[in-house]
């Protein structure tokens, strides 16, 4: 196993307008955060041109960098620069049995991440084939086990499916990307009563990378399962969340976690430039 990483991870999100735009308005969740597998040494949110921002935690535990911009402008940059220090692949948690995942107090405190949303509906299909998976097994096992399915099942192939798009469209697919196993997965394990979120962060595509060796990151989607406690896993991948993975926000979907979200005042069309950059340092 990998001891743990240090990270920096740079996302640069370019807008170009064909005509000035007047007034912008943003919200971006692009800033990690820190918990028992993850410590934030450094982060910052920069724009260009600069603009007045404001920080706060929103009711998912994300922290949102909010500006707006009232001057013309033709062209605007939002970098986000961030020093992580990553931990270990994580565990599966055995604590929880399919008893204690029906009782009230778990299905109260947990309600939002076992309900269905826009991204991952109700799938009868989906929902059978859970159910079939978890036989003979401990909610954990069953986790693991639906996570290597959708990882089987799913091709992954860019341009299918669009930012839009729900699981049962990945699934009719038979394709997608990060943010399509994630909703497939969660569909899934919310069918037979596990509760599961969705992980926005970033992935190092490189395990055997030397230190401060640069690569072209990306950004990427995994699930939150909780079976006595939280822990984390890649069903794009069918790997362990681990030293390569740096977290940013959960929630319930895609919906609730997306890295920038805005409106504009423009009499034209925009274009869109992002690129990730991750090095390791330690």
């Amino acid at each position: 196993m990998n001891d743990s990483w240090r990270v920096r991870v740079v996302h640069s999100t370019g807008y170009r307008y064909e005509t000035p735009a007047t007034q912008s308005y943003n919200e971006a969740r692009l800033t990690p955060r820190s918990d028992r597998r993850q410590n934030v040494v450094a982060t910052r949110v920069e724009t260009t041109p600069a603009t007045r921002a404001y920080r706060y935690t929103d009711y998912w535990g994300a922290v949102v960098t909010s500006f707006d911009l009232h001057a013309p402008h033709t062209e605007f940059t939002v970098l986000a620069t961030s020093v992580v220090e990553t931990a270990d692949a994580s565990e599966p948690i055995h604590e929880a049995s399919w008893r204690d995942l029906r009782s009230d107090a778990v299905v109260d405190e947990h309600t939002e991440f076992l309900t269905p949303t826009k991204y991952t509906p109700r799938d009868r299909e989906l929902a059978g084939v859970a159910r079939d998976l978890r036989k003979g097994k401990d909610p954990a096992d069953a986790v693991l086990a639906i996570c290597d399915w959708v990882h089987e099942q799913l091709k992954y192939q860019p341009g299918t499916t669009g930012v839009h798009s729900t699981a049962t469209d990945a699934w009719q697919a038979r394709e997608g990307v990060c943010q399509d196993y994630a909703h497939v997965t969660l569909v899934m394990l919310r069918a037979i009563g596990i509760p599961a979120r969705y992980v926005s962060g970033y992935l190092h595509t490189r395990p055997e990378a030397k230190l401060g060796e640069t690569v072209a990151g990306e950004s990427h989607a995994w699930i939150d399962a909780w079976t006595g406690g939280w822990w984390a896993h890649d069903p794009t991948n069918a790997i362990p969340v681990g030293p390569r993975h740096v977290w940013v926000a959960t929630g319930r979907d895609y919906a609730d976690v997306a890295p920038l979200k805005g409106i504009f005042t423009s009499g034209g069309q925009s274009t869109l430039d992002v690129s990730v950059q991750l090095t390791r340092l330690a």
